[in-house]
């Protein structure tokens, strides 16, 4: 049964209008090539394909979070260590995303992998235990700038796990129990000298002024005879008491 030439004509057209007319999202771009060659990058929204002619790869305009595999690094001060990070990036130029660079997740990847052990290697391990922010900035930034010609934005990159072996663990818990003794013994130390300069201080004024110890000696007096569970009181006299009366004494006997 032959078909009728418009009717055929007019399923041919709806068939190749449906197979023309491609819909964007939001975060989505078309590039578009056109014989082979490079022509424009269209969307988001309603777009036409001529079929046959042109051909259409779709790009997404989202960020991309990425886990980076367990690396093992040696630090700068030959110690080793297995390092995982995440890096967040997203595709700012569509055309070059697809051009210069064939796979361009797994290529940010291997080069995210290579990056970190070549920064992390260049620091020692407290550097990698205490300064992950500026970590995380260096190979940020030089991610950055390798994947700004294919397009692509590196926004972040955070370091997530530092693991050690089990000797580096024990030493550095052995480490920092060392530092918190040392410095238990400088405050300990620096206490004892304080309170000797405190003492230091009492004892010139307590010998410039006789009535001070005076008072000091009674009030040492109070304190003992409050205490209802001494039956002896053993006390020193002081020799600024009683010499006024020896001084009489040897006056009366000179002039006998």
């Amino acid at each position: 049964m032959l078909f009728d030439l418009p009717v055929l004509l007019t399923v041919i057209a709806v068939f190749f209008l449906f197979s023309a007319i491609k819909v964007l999202r939001e975060y989505e771009r078309a590039v578009i090539f056109l014989l082979g060659r490079f022509w424009k990058v269209k969307g988001p929204g309603l777009i036409i394909v001529v079929p046959g002619i042109q051909k259409m790869i779709r790009v997404d305009l989202r960020t991309i979070v990425m886990d980076v595999p367990t690396q093992d690094v040696i630090s700068r001060d030959n110690v080793s260590v297995k390092v995982s990070a995440v890096i967040y990036f997203r595709v700012l130029d569509p055309e070059k995303a697809i051009i210069q660079v064939e796979n361009r997740v797994e290529a940010t990847s291997q080069l995210a992998q290579t990056t970190l052990r070549s920064v992390l290697g260049r620091h020692e391990l407290d550097d990698m235990l205490s300064e992950r922010e500026k970590l995380n900035s260096d190979v940020q930034e030089i991610l950055d700038q390798n994947t700004e010609a294919w397009g692509i934005k590196v926004t972040n990159v955070e370091i997530k796990h530092v693991d050690l072996d089990e000797s580096m663990i024990r030493a550095i818990a052995a480490q920092a129990e060392a530092e918190r003794a040392r410095r238990a013994k400088v405050i300990h130390a620096e206490g004892e000298f304080q309170a000797s300069q405190k003492l230091a201080e009492a004892a010139d004024v307590l010998g410039s002024q006789s009535q001070a110890l005076q008072l000091r000696y009674l009030q040492t007096l109070t304190e003992i005879s409050s205490e209802r569970n001494t039956n002896t009181i053993v006390f020193p006299l002081p020799l600024d008491l009683i010499k006024p009366i020896f001084d009489k004494t040897t006056e009366s006997k000179n002039k006998n």
